[in-house]
């Protein structure tokens, strides 16, 4: 038979996940929210969003947007292409060479660390700048409209390279040195010990790289001036200042829209978030079980 006071208890430990859940579920809406207003503002006409402003409904439900930038299929499926391939190569060949840095470094029997560790803090601290790394890139390597352009200058960071540091410090010395005693390699050691431990690390750092490629589109503004290597992004920008372009009074002037009509440029913001965030979305969710263990675990060593 229970007792008044373990009643008590109860009571207060489901009060208080209900608490929980309540402030989980008004933060969840909170985040979701804006990316409602995203979709419904997307599917709006411009001269609604103008009078009422954006909204989850829309007042008259139209695809002009979305019709203005798509207007060239084929040219968006390239940049897409472009996108994925650029994002799908340097996150793989930008984990590789972040890890196996980060495990250099992290390797107390390895003469050349404190080195290491301190050539790569030094690029946290200091960048060569724009027209360095434009030089190298063009002049030096010779990579203008070319594919590497879009990969090379992000395949390793110092913040990434200390972050999977932190993350291989974790790894016991003993495993590593049994694995010596039965007559493993470094490289065997790396390959079959190491990065099997380190899918947390892995996961989280793919994801960084993900986003950092997918969302770039400076480095195409810079390197890149034929269409069939512009990345999503860059695309997506260029469309929007060709939009803003046609909704001025110049445009206007020389006859190139009618007077009174009005171009897509505020929906059309809307669903170009949608068109460019929306493979992010998707491969989130999949990183998700690994992300928070990612960035804590190594944590407690430095």
């Amino acid at each position: 038979m229970k007792t008044h006071s373990t009643t008590l208890t109860e009571r207060r430990v489901t009060t208080g996940k209900l608490f929980i859940h309540l402030i989980f579920i008004v933060l969840c809406a909170a985040c979701i929210f804006p990316f409602l207003v995203i979709i419904g503002t997307s599917v709006q006409s411009e001269s609604d969003i103008v009078k009422f402003g954006y909204s989850v409904i829309p007042k008259n439900f139209t695809l002009d947007a979305y019709r203005v930038i798509l207007h060239d299929p084929a040219m968006l499926l390239r940049s897409y292409f472009v996108t994925i391939l650029t994002t799908v190569i340097g996150s793989l060949v930008g984990m590789w060479v972040t890890t196996t840095y980060a495990y250099a470094i992290s390797r107390k029997d390895y003469r050349l660390r404190s080195f290491l560790a301190f050539f790569i803090f030094f690029t946290m601290l200091f960048h060569g700048g724009m027209v360095p790394s434009y030089i190298l890139m063009v002049k030096w390597l010779g990579l203008k409209n070319n594919l590497l352009a879009l990969i090379l200058p992000y395949l390793i960071s110092g913040w990434f390279v200390m972050l999977m540091k932190g993350f291989l410090q974790t790894i016991p010395e003993a495993l590593i040195e049994s694995a010596k005693i039965d007559g493993a390699s470094e490289l065997r050691i790396f390959a079959q010990i190491v990065l099997p431990i380190s899918k947390p690390a892995l996961a989280t750092l793919g994801l960084f790289f993900a986003l950092q490629y997918w969302n770039d589109w400076w480095l195409t503004l810079l390197y890149v001036e034929q269409d069939h290597l512009i990345k999503l992004q860059y695309l997506l920008i260029r469309v929007l200042k060709n939009m803003e372009y046609l909704n001025s009074a110049e445009a206007i002037e020389y006859g190139l829209v009618k007077p009174g009509m009005m171009v897509p440029s505020l929906s059309a913001r809307m669903a170009m978030c949608i068109l460019a965030a929306g493979p992010m979305l998707l491969v989130f969710p999949l990183f998700q079980k690994y992300f928070v263990q990612g960035l804590t675990v190594g944590s407690v060593k430095g």
